[in-house]
């Protein structure tokens, strides 16, 4: 059994154990002068005969108004006894919106301005890294969501769309977008800013912007990480697992995500720029981002 947190209520007072509510403070009366003897105190009825009821019990003395119950009030809870309980109420997350443009006259800033990014790029490009550093290198706080990883929260039953493209990858992508979504939104509706990376095809519908939009708002700002296919390659032949690929696959990816030229999308070719020049090169691509909303 659990008990409330924070201060125990007092005690109810009980007659003749101290004040209670609602009792007059006593008069001031002056004593007996000094040798007079005490007043007899009031004597009480006799018992009634055998064989005659009890008669009704006594009223108050003449002259003395009837005592009121004593009242018992519940102490307020403390605020901090309520935040002791982790019961928090949370801003609800919301579509985000177009993050509003500075004045003409200013240089925006978006290293303290509460955003939500999403990363394009093939396997091997350097999303998660750069993503990973940009978060934690920020002046506000910052989550790094990356689908890859809550796609393989999937344990048991995992659909790797390594082994073919399929109705129970598809489900699965979908759910882990929408997941996604609802954590950035989440973050952003309590001041945190968020940035996500997923590979976004430009021909592939069920893979492209449009359910990134819809699961997170139209302020999210899309940024398309795109180095050579040579680096392309050789990071993924640094890979392990699931996240590795056969090279033909990585050139087809990488084959097809060169549709984003001409989108309209900012891209970042980082193929000689290390993950910190990237993060800063990223910081630059959204101040213009921010200053002129790409249109998508």
């Amino acid at each position: 059994m659990q008990h409330a947190v924070g201060s125990p209520l007092p005690p109810p007072h009980q007659p003749g154990h101290g004040p209670a509510a609602g009792w007059p403070p006593a008069a001031h009366h002056p004593g007996p002068h000094p040798g007079a003897h005490p007043a007899p105190g009031p004597v009480p009825p006799p018992p009634p005969a055998p064989g005659h009821p009890a008669g009704p019990p006594a009223g108050p003395a003449a002259g003395h108004a009837p005592v009121p119950p004593p009242q018992v009030s519940a102490a307020p809870v403390p605020p901090s006894a309520a935040d002791a309980t982790g019961h928090v109420r949370l801003p609800p997350g919301a579509p985000v919106a177009m993050p509003a443009p500075p004045p003409a006259q200013a240089v925006p800033d978006p290293t303290v301005t509460t955003l939500a990014v999403l990363l394009i790029g093939p396997a091997g490009a350097g999303k998660t890294s750069v993503a990973r550093h940009w978060a934690e290198h920020r002046r506000v706080p910052t989550a790094h969501i990356s689908l890859d990883d809550v796609r393989e929260w999937v344990r048991s039953g995992f659909a790797n769309p390594q082994s073919g493209w399929n109705d129970n990858s598809e489900a699965q992508y979908r759910l882990a977008r929408r997941t996604c979504g609802f954590a950035a939104r989440n973050f952003l509706a309590n001041g945190i800013s968020c940035i996500l990376d997923d590979a976004v095809f430009p021909d592939r519908p069920v893979v492209g912007l449009g359910g990134w939009k819809r699961h997170v708002g139209p302020g999210l700002l899309p940024v398309v990480l795109l180095p050579g296919l040579d680096i392309v390659l050789e990071r993924n032949a640094e890979r392990s697992g699931n996240r590795r690929l056969t090279d033909e696959e990585v050139a087809r990816i990488h084959g097809r995500m060169a549709g984003w030229y001409g989108s309209g999308l900012p891209i970042i070719d980082n193929s000689q720029l290390d993950i910190p020049t990237t993060a800063h090169v990223l910081d630059e691509v959204l101040a213009r981002a921010i200053a002129s909303p790409p249109n998508w």
